[in-house]
């Protein structure tokens, strides 16, 4: 599906952001996972090849955070391949902490990174697949942005806000041929979920009619559609 497509997947070294860089490249994509550390990067590298030494894989660590250097990555990338057709905001981070013990710091790096990384990576792409005729930006949100949650406010706050960006970004992009979707997951098994207590995992699992909790591999197939 995704033959001579360039990629670029945030969050791509485990979890949902994984299997969706594996998912695209066995569909004939050329991915650029970005990652929090160069240790994890090159981990996650070092898997892909193990799987298929063909694969056209490789990976970087800017700072999400940083438009600067958000931009600096995507330069590079759209120098080497002329294009960027897809860009996959999947990188998240969460808490489960009780308001009354949340600090400022916390709030903040979680919006920075699920908010604002958003933001700065689809700035950097969006003049280049404007370009080029057209792309497609897609993002991770999550069921807690329809329902919210009982702890960790910070993590439901920067979902609503990705529906939002989502929604009001394919309005303002649709005529110059952009795409912008997103994917809301629900309970997925990944880091995230298995800090989470059992007896909650448990009640979760009451609440899915198919009994069991989604696999990464899951949303994967749902982004490449």
């Amino acid at each position: 599906m995704l033959e001579g497509k360039i990629a670029v997947i945030t969050g791509g070294t485990r979890g949902i952001g994984f299997a969706t860089v594996k998912k695209f490249l066995k569909e004939g994509a050329t991915v650029v996972l970005f990652g929090s550390s160069d240790s994890s990067v090159s981990k996650a590298l070092a898997k892909l090849k193990e799987d298929n030494p063909k694969y056209e894989v490789s990976g970087m660590s800017p700072d999400l955070t940083s438009l600067k250097s958000v931009q600096s990555a995507i330069d590079q990338i759209y120098k080497k391949y002329g294009k960027i057709d897809i860009l996959v905001n999947n990188a998240g981070v969460s808490s489960s902490k009780s308001f009354y013990d949340y600090e400022e710091d916390e709030f903040d790096k979680i919006m920075g990174i699920n908010l604002k990384g958003m933001f700065t990576a689809s700035k950097a792409v969006v003049n280049y697949m404007k370009e080029n005729g057209g792309g497609v930006i897609l993002n991770t949100s999550s069921m807690v942005s329809i329902y919210g949650q009982a702890a960790g406010i910070a993590y439901p706050t920067s979902k609503f806000a990705v529906n939002g960006f989502t929604k009001s970004l394919a309005r303002e992009l649709g005529k110059d041929h952009i795409r912008v979707n997103a994917v809301a997951p629900g309970v997925i098994h990944t880091d995230m979920v298995d800090a989470l207590p059992e007896d909650v995992v448990k009640y979760l699992l009451t609440t899915i009619p198919i009994g069991r909790i989604g696999e990464p591999e899951d949303i994967a197939n749902m982004f490449a559609f």
